[in-house]
């Protein structure tokens, strides 16, 4: 069915360079791209994500903060100080664009190398933007649906990098398995993440956050960090060795 696929494709594709380029690139720097790769990606990025497009200014500096102040009350979103999954998404919601505009002061520490590319973030996080992005997603429906229920999907569409983070910094907090005991919640959602291509291995990552692989068992497959070693070895990017 067409409409899964696209839907499928949305998932995958907006999953994969919010792990790739916000999450491993703009906020942990796991490997170098050089400065026509990185604008290649901010706009690859913007298709993918479309509606729900992220920069990676925003994401790379209150990832950071996430990671220094880990389910204490400056965590930009934790299930340990938000009364419920919508209350954090809000919170989160008005940090990233207190973040974009300038509204709060952050430490230089997380904005030092952060990539940033301000002319095109203004038009790719704009009213203008995500309503374009939202009518054609309708007129895509309205073209190919075959069924009432696939209508359903339609709205996911429209939200799909706030439901990536929800599931992470939310469910990621509360349900899993747990490989390093560390002083926070975070916890592996599943033994081989094929939902959220290897960011569901979140307590490895808190471990380990400077390691672009965030597998750590044989069996914790991290799809993400797979396709990372194939764009190294064809030299779209550089991997740092640890």
């Amino acid at each position: 069915m067409l409409i899964v696929l696209f839907v499928a494709v949305l998932w995958y594709g907006g999953l994969f360079f919010q792990s790739f380029f916000l999450h491993r690139y703009a906020a942990h720097q796991v490997f170098t791209m050089s400065k026509t790769m990185e604008r290649i990606t901010f706009v690859l990025t913007w298709i993918f994500q479309g509606p729900s497009y992220l920069s990676a200014y925003g994401y790379g500096v209150m990832h950071r903060m996430h990671h220094a102040y880990t389910d204490t009350e400056n965590d930009p979103h934790s299930p340990s100080h938000d009364a419920n999954l919508f209350a954090m998404m809000w919170r989160t919601k008005t940090i990233y664009q207190d973040i974009n505009t300038q509204k709060i002061e952050v430490d230089q520490r997380f904005t030092k190398n952060v990539p940033q590319w301000k002319g095109f973030d203004l038009f790719a996080s704009s009213r203008f933007s995500r309503l374009l992005w939202i009518a054609g997603y309708v007129l895509f429906f309205a073209l190919f649906a075959t069924a009432w229920w696939q209508w359903l999907l339609l709205p996911m569409t429209f939200l799909m990098a706030p439901i990536h983070g929800m599931i992470i910094n939310w469910f990621g907090h509360i349900y899993g398995y747990v490989n390093f005991k560390m002083k926070n919640t975070s916890k592996n959602l599943f033994r081989f993440d094929f939902l959220m291509m290897g960011e569901g291995y979140h307590n490895n990552h808190h471990k380990h956050a400077s390691s672009a692989n965030f597998g750590v068992k044989w069996y914790e497959i991290d799809i993400t960090y797979l396709i990372i070693k194939v764009l190294d070895a064809f030299g779209f990017i550089r991997l740092k060795r640890i």
